[in-house]
Parts: C-alpha cells; structure tokens; sequence
C-alpha cells in the first residue's frame, strides 16, 4: 500500500485513546463532531494497528456517503474503489478479494447477519453516523451485540456519533466513550427578523434569503472566489429543483448551481462535493451534507429549517417521508458547515425566538416508523425484540399490527413463526408488502411495486391507480391528454426501480396467472379491500376494519370494491387519494383461503332489533350474507345485551322499590349485591343474560318486567335480611299490603285515613317511622304525618270539617281512635 499525504484532521488527537480501547475491549464508542475525519481515518487507523487480520465493515446510512468514503479512503492510500477499500450498496458493488475496508449500507450488513450470523470472514463492525438512529443501524448493533456475546467474541464494535449524546450508546455497549473535540472556525449566525406568516411560501422566502447571502458574502469578501461556496438545506429533491429554477435568473452569472442528493447520478454528486474550478458554488442540497459528507470550500450556510424523516404514514401502510423542522443538534451540525476552512456565516429562515421550540434531537426512528420490516427480520432472527439489546425499545402497538400484517401477507404463521415465504420476503430490499405482490405476481408486479413505493407522480388527479400507470406508460403522451401535473423526476426513479425489480421478480416463483393492476394491489393491501356502504355518500369499510371516504365526485365514487392504496391518515375517516376497483370475482380468488362464512348475531342500532345473519366474510367486508333462521337463544339473549346498553335500563315500579331496598342496607353495610343503576349495567351478564329468552327488539324490551330477574339476583338468605331489615310492604289493620316507598329521606306510604281509624302507634319499619300520606275517598292526598296519634289528637279535626262536607257517604267519627278501620262508604238510606 502506498498511503499518500493526507492533512492532519481532528480526529488525529483522539485515535491512540481509541485504538487501545479497542485492542483492550473489542467495544468503543467515537464522539466527534462533523468534519473531525472519523469516517475517512478511522477505518484506516484499524487497519493499520492491525486490530483484526480479517475485514472491516463499515456501515453508511445513505448509498452517496458509502461510496464517497470508499473513494476518499482508497484515494489517501492511492488506489483504486475496490482493492483494499471497496464499498456495497444495493444494486451495485466493488469489491476484491484484497479488499479490507467494506463501506456499506445500513440494510446490507442485516443481510449478511441473516444469512451468516457468525459474520465470517468480518472481523469488526463500524456504525457511522450512529446518531442519526436509523431502525437498520439500530437492528445491526442489536444483531451485532448479540453475535459477539454468543459467537464471536472477537468481534470488534466500534459506534460513531456526530453529536453530544453518544454516553447512552456507550452504556448499552458497555463500552468506554472516547471523544475528538474537533475544530472549527468562528460563525457568524443571522436569524429572521420577524417569523414568517402561516400562508408565507416559504420556498420563496429560502430563495430571497440564499440571493441575500450571496449579495452579503461578496460586499464583505470583495470576490466570489474569496468568499466560498454557499450550502443551503431543503428537506428533498422537489424542493430543490423548484429553488434551482428560481435561483436560476436570479444569481450573478458566474455562480454554478449544484442538486445535491440520494437520487442524483453519482458523477453530479461527485461534482457537488469537489471544489469548483472556477465560479462560486451554490449546494442546494438535503440532509445529507449535514454530517455524511464533507463538501469542501463552504464559507456559508442558509438554512430553510426542514429536514425529512421516515414515520409510518397511516395513508400508505408503510414508511413515508414526512417533512418535519430540524432539530436544534441538526440546525448545530449544519450550521458548522460553515465554518470548517475559515470563519463563516449562517444563515436560518426563523427567527431566534423560535428556536427554543425546536426539539433537541432527531426523534430514532424506531419510535415513530413502521415496522413490518423489522417484525421480520427479528422473526427470522427467531428472537423477540425484548430478547434484543435495542437502544430504543420499539413500541409493542406497533409490533403487534406489523405481525398482523405480516401473518394477512402469509410471512409468519398462526402461532408467529416465519413461513417458507417469510423467508423469501425477507430477501427481498423491498416492504413486505410490496415483496409479497412480487413473489407472488411475478416480475410483471414490478412497475407497480415500484410505483407503490415512491410518491405520487400526479398532482390533481382523481384517485384512480390506472391513470399512474398509464402516465408511466406514456408520460408524453399522457400529458397531452390530460390536465394533470406529472412528476418527470419521480416517473424516471419508478421506471428505474421497475428494471431493478423486474430481475427480482425473475428468481422468484411463477407466481400466479395473469392479474390487474386492481388484483397486484390487493396482494400488497390485503387489508385495505374496500366495501361500499349502504347509502348516498361514496363510505367504505376496508377489510382490515377501519373506514374511509372517497371524494363523491370521483369515479370510483360508485364502486362497489376498491382496493385504498394510499389515504390523508385521518384515523376517524381518511380520506383516499390512490385507489384501484377490484371486482368480487378476483377478491375470491386471490383471498379464497381467507374467506369464510361467519354465524353472526348482532344487536342492530338502526333496525333496534337482534339481527342473526350467516356472513361470507373477508376480515370486517361481508360478501355475501343470509338469515340465520335458527340462530341460538343464548346468542340472541347475549346480542340483546347490547341492545340493553344502548336503549337503556330503566327501573320503575315495584323494580325501583326493590332496588332502592337494597341499595338502602347496602349503604348501612349489609353484604348485598350492587342494585345501583351503574352497578347493574355493569353486571348484566350475571343477572339479565338468563332471564332474556325471547326479547329480540326494542319493543320486547319496553315490556319487559325487570322484577323477576332482580328477585332472581339475590339468594334467598339475602331476600330474608331484605324482607326482615327493608320490608316491601306495611300491613294495614285491614289485611291490605301497601307498597313502602323507599327515598332518600324516608320509607313512606300512601293510605286511605280510614284504613287506619283504631290504630294509636305510629307504625314504622326497621325502627324508622314511616312517612304517611293519608288519602281521602278518593285518593287525594290530605294530610302527610310522621306522627299518627298525634295527628288523631290534632289537626284531625279540622281535617274532619273539611271532609265531611266532601264525601259524606264516607265515616268521619270524632274519635278515630275508638273506630274500626274500613274502606266502605255508609249505605244509602
């Protein structure tokens, strides 16, 4: 090897204390700051300590960062991509039999994981940029971790961070952390004046700031060459070529405008990188310049603010970009850019009041992606993520509706386990939905997996997924026809991927006969089969029972099956915005093994009645459906529940007497059921399911008599202590039995006065004197006493005079204490 001159970086100061912590613990954890020289010195540094005889691995989240190590680490020792430092990433590769050093991509260490757990041949494990968190990067180290205490411990682990919060990697590592506290020139930050407004085009404004920079640099430099080139962070690739356009006319001529990102052509990032020869360089570039790349001669940053994360897009069933603001850590990282050669200026589209809000760092990804993938890779791994050292615990809701998925799309099995499928999916760098469609459509479902896994490619179009196809079939003439705006730069990414894709398709199974588009789709969506509802607005509930809405403009508006492709994420009622019409011939033909018929009683809140139904089902969408004429008693009785809970349970009468009887002695503590309305509904399986035979409807239910089946719910020691403590009735002298009402206040009755002439003790219940409202002839209420003897001594008279006049049919003696109780009138003389 003949290593060539290379200047002398940060990092320099730091590899000592990191080559012994190596040799001594195989683990160690590298904080350095962006620009130190970790990725392009450390490799080498390993290498040339001698730490391992076999080769280092070291992973790059993105495919542009692998490759531009690689070049730069082959470049310091002169030679060649490929002889002892070579690089893998998907779909490409350059590597020897000389090679040490192999950067790779984040995915293509799990493969080789999976494939080999002992990594054979790998002598140490390189995570670069291990702070931005990534769910591959976060899976490998678990993987790795795991590998080195049950099979290598030889392996070498070495976790590098661009940020101040590495010392939780460290702790899961059990590993020392070492640091390089870099350098940097001063820089100058320069924030908004004023927020920008909620309707301001922020891409304009970004705009305005860049020419603003640019003005600024030349008046204090005096000449483009002494002032640097210009980076400036976008989120992604649209709005870059949109600024690229408007910086265009706007900049003096002899600034040279360079894109830089992930799917730009490897010779135009290269060219995004190198210095310029001649002119002033704008780099309008994503976040991978923030710390994967080094660009040279940046004298200054302007910062739109935004960055793209994955997170599970509910709308898509997968992980979708999402434009988010930066992070302070992030806007830290960028803002250094700036200063690596010379004192340099930032430039940031918010005001600096503003930067309190933001978060301190990147969300990882874990927490917020989804995780069908990684719910298979830990099933072949044939591991739960508990059993796994993750910094970062991936939610257990979100496992629990990947292996769902998973096990809809045939990967794993009943019980969980991976399937002979499961595993070919897992071969395959694409989702597990996408993947299952291939494997089992053929190499003819790659232009759609393609155009699944990428945004859409029209703007303003009808939700139709035939018009996307059509549009990659003719882009040209598509747009002639149509009104809608066509993506060029996401078509040609689709119709690069279909090529990729197609040769996978190839090695895979025959797959199936001929299918639409409508019938490939549901393969991937198995979930998200849409039936129409009854009724004007276009509802449809999907197979894996939630619903959505299509605009009723829309022509699929009438459809009776589509499959929902993509939607707004509203998790009430998302609204589609990519769909395909699916016919019931193809659903059961494609899902024939998941359809089955169903006995189904259900308490109907529209018809208020029991319904018992026989449904040919597909998850929650019903193809076919007939009266279940012998349905069971006990499944109606236990549908009518429901339909208890919606009407209502109502307690009157004699039910509401012997409730309030109980709840009485319940409250002066005797053992006795709950008979508290919430009590009661709370239990209604205990004491109302056996007594409902035959109630099927809110009709039968408005005429049940709830008092037999409250008696029934209390044994019969309890209906003793309730009848000896809480009586239900008072005894009149006649024999009579007058029901006790049973209040807050007191038990009390209602009786005729003459009923109780001759009676001189209050009569009372439990000790309690009862409230009695004493009743004329004709039921009227007259008098209401607590104190029976001395109304008879009192006020009984006055009640007399009154009375007599009323009904003088009826005996008003003066002595009532002296008369026998009765109920008849005197005869008629």
């Amino acid at each position: 090897m003949t290593k060539a001159t290379m200047p002398r970086l940060p990092i320099d100061d730091a590899l000592p204390e990191l080559i012994t912590a190596l040799q001594q613990g195989k683990r160690a954890v590298l904080q350095a700051p962006p620009g130190a020289g970790k990725t392009t010195k450390v490799p080498l540094a390993m290498l040339s300590a001698g730490l391992t005889t076999q080769r280092i691995v070291m992973l790059e989240p993105r495919r542009l960062a692998a490759r531009a190590a690689a070049e730069r680490m082959a470049e310091t020792l002169g030679e060649a991509v490929g002889q002892t430092v070579g690089y893998r990433i998907r779909g490409e590769a350059k590597t020897s039999k000389a090679t040490r050093i192999e950067v790779v991509t984040e995915g293509i260490l799990t493969r080789m994981l999976q494939s080999d757990p002992d990594l054979p041949g790998v002598g140490a494990v390189i995570f670069d940029e291990f702070h931005e968190r990534s769910l591959n990067a976060d899976l490998g180290l678990a993987l790795c971790l795991e590998v080195a205490e049950a099979l290598r411990d030889d392996l070498i682990l070495l976790a590098m961070s661009a940020t101040l919060d590495a010392a939780p990697v460290a702790a899961l590592m059990q590993a020392p952390l070492v640091t390089s506290e870099g350098r940097s020139f001063p820089v100058q930050t320069r924030w908004l004046e004023r927020p920008l407004g909620p309707q301001a085009r922020r891409l304009d404004a970004l705009c305005d700031l860049v020419v603003q920079a640019e003005k600024d640099s030349r008046d204090t430099t005096k000449g483009a060459q002494m002032g640097g080139g210009i980076l400036v962070f976008l989120p992604g690739e649209g709005e870059i070529r949109r600024a690229a356009q408007n910086l265009d006319k706007r900049l003096p001529g002899d600034c040279l405008i360079q894109p830089l990102f992930g799917a730009l052509p490897f010779k135009d990032q290269q060219a995004a990188i190198r210095p310029a020869v001649t002119g002033r360089k704008i780099v309008l570039a994503t976040s991978i310049a923030e710390t994967s790349l080094t660009i040279q001669d940046i004298r200054v940053v302007v910062d739109m603010g935004q960055a793209r994360r994955a997170r599970f897009d509910p709308g898509s069933g997968m992980s979708r970009l999402i434009t988010e603001k930066v992070t302070r850590a992030e806007a830290t990282q960028r803002q250094g850019r700036a200063g690596r050669v010379a004192p340099g200026t930032a430039y940031r589209l918010w005001t600096k009041g503003e930067e309190g809000a933001l978060a301190a760092f990147p969300p990882p990804e874990i927490a917020s992606a989804d995780l069908t993938g990684l719910a298979l890779e830990l099933a072949l791994w044939g591991a739960e993520a508990g059993d796994l050292g993750f910094l970062t615990a991936p939610p257990s809701g979100t496992m629990a509706e990947a292996r769902k998925l998973l096990q809809m799309l045939g990967a794993l099995d009943g019980r969980g386990q991976m399937t002979a499928h499961g595993k070919a999916l897992a071969r395959l760098p694409l989702h597990p939905r996408l993947g299952h469609m291939l494997l089992t459509a053929g190499p003819r479902a790659a232009e759609l997996a393609a155009l699944l896994a990428e945004r859409d490619p029209l703007r303003g179009a009808p939700t139709d997924l035939a018009l996307r196809l059509e549009a990659l079939k003719d882009s040209k003439g598509f747009q002639r026809k149509r009104p809608y705006q066509l993506s060029y730069p996401v078509l040609d990414r689709i119709r690069s991927e279909t090529r990729r894709l197609q040769k996978q398709g190839a090695t895979a199974q025959k797959g199936t006969g001929p299918l639409s588009a409508a019938a490939m789709a549901a393969l991937a969506y198995p979930d998200r089969i849409g039936q129409r509802r009854k009724g004007d607005q276009p509802r449809y509930v999907l197979s894996g029972g939630k619903g959505v809405l299509l605009d009723p403009s829309d022509p699929l508006a009438a459809a009776p099956f589509i499959v929902a492709l993509d939607t707004d994420g509203n998790p009430r009622e998302a609204r589609v915005r990519m769909a395909a019409q699916i016919s019931l011939g193809e659903i059961r033909e494609l899902f024939a093994d998941q359809i089955a018929w169903q006995d189904n009683c259900h308490w109907s809140k529209r018809d208020r009645r029991v319904v018992a139904q026989q449904q040919e089902c597909l998850g929650a969408i019903t193809l076919e459906q007939r009266l279940w004429k012998d349905a069971p008693e006990d499944q109606i009785a236990a549908a009518m529940l429901d339909g208890v809970r919606d009407l209502g349970l109502r307690l009157d009468g004699a039910a509401a007497r012997l409730a309030a009887r109980v709840e009485l002695l319940r409250a002066d503590g005797f053992d006795l059921p709950d008979f508290s309305l919430d009590g009661l509904l709370a239990r209604l399986e205990d004491w109302l399911l056996p007594m409902l035979g035959g109630v099927k409807s809110a009709a039968a239910w408005k005429q049940f008599n709830l008092l037999p089946a409250l008696r029934a719910a209390l044994t019969w020691e309890q209906t003793q202590l309730l009848d000896r403590e809480a009586p239900g009735s008072f005894t009149t002298p006649l024999g009579r039995k007058i029901p006790i009402t049973y209040s807050a206040e007191a038990p009390e009755i209602s009786v005729r006065l003459q009923e109780l002439f001759g009676v001189t003790r209050h009569p009372s219940v439990g000790g309690v004197a009862l409230k009695i409202t004493l009743l004329s002839p004709a039921q009227r209420p007259i008098q209401i006493t607590r104190d029976l003897p001395g109304f008879w001594a009192g006020s009984y008279a006055d009640v007399r005079k009154d009375m007599r006049a009323q009904y003088p049919r009826h005996p008003w003696p003066e002595d009532p204490t002296q008369e026998d109780p009765t109920l008849r009138a005197k005869k008629r003389r």
